[in-house]
This record gives structure tokens, C-alpha cells and sequence, in this order.
């Protein structure tokens, strides 16, 4: 009978992220910011369309509805990578990777 491979996975590395700390500034601050301009633009967006009674038509809900998955998506993965440009260690747990990809594809059904 043959061994089958046992091995575990349990993180994955980051590599391909950045090596020069002064880029990894540089890029931490722009990913937040915008990141930052995403969300609050589209939950503007959201609350202006359900505030607004005039805004209550078919155009405007599915407008609503694409901020939000907008919203939704970007929230997902993008406070992960801003907190790995400021590690030494740049790494995701095999369950996090599993849930933000679960997260991914909830979000855009």
C-alpha cells in the first residue's frame, strides 16, 4: 500500500507584497486611504437612495445594491493587506484564506 502525503497546511506567506519599508508606508497609506473614500462614498451612496423618497425606483435600488456589494467586497480584503504591509511576518491562516474567499463569493452572489 502506498503513503499517502500527510502534510498539513495551516498558513500561507505573503511574499510577492513589498521588501522596501518606505514603499510598504507609502502603500499602507494609500490602500487606507482609499479604502476609507470606498466606504464612505458607498455607504453615502446607500443612505442617500433610502433616505431620499424621490430615489425609490428600480435604477436606484440596483445603484444601492452595487455600492453595497462594492462596500461588501472591499471590506473583505483590504484591511487584510493594509495590516500585512505594516508586518514583518506577512502571513494568513489556511482558515482566514478559506473565509475571505467564502466571504468573496457570498458577497457577489
Amino acid at each position: 500500500m502506498e503513503e499517502a502525503n500527510q502534510s498539513v497546511v495551516h498558513e500561507f506567506i505573503f511574499q510577492g507584497l513589498c521588501n522596501s519599508k518606505e514603499l510598504q508606508i507609502f502603500l499602507f497609506l494609500s490602500f487606507s486611504i482609499l479604502y476609507l473614500m470606498t466606504v464612505v462614498g458607498n455607504l453615502f451612496v446607500v443612505l442617500l437612495i433610502i433616505t431620499d423618497p424621490h430615489l425609490h425606483s428600480p435604477m436606484y435600488f440596483l445603484l444601492a445594491n452595487l455600492s453595497f456589494v462594492d462596500f461588501c467586497l472591499s471590506s473583505v480584503t483590504i484591511p487584510k493587506l493594509t495590516t500585512d504591509l505594516l508586518k514583518d511576518k506577512k502571513t494568513i491562516s489556511f482558515g482566514g484564506c478559506m473565509s475571505q474567499i467564502l466571504c468573496v463569493h457570498l458577497c457577489r452572489e
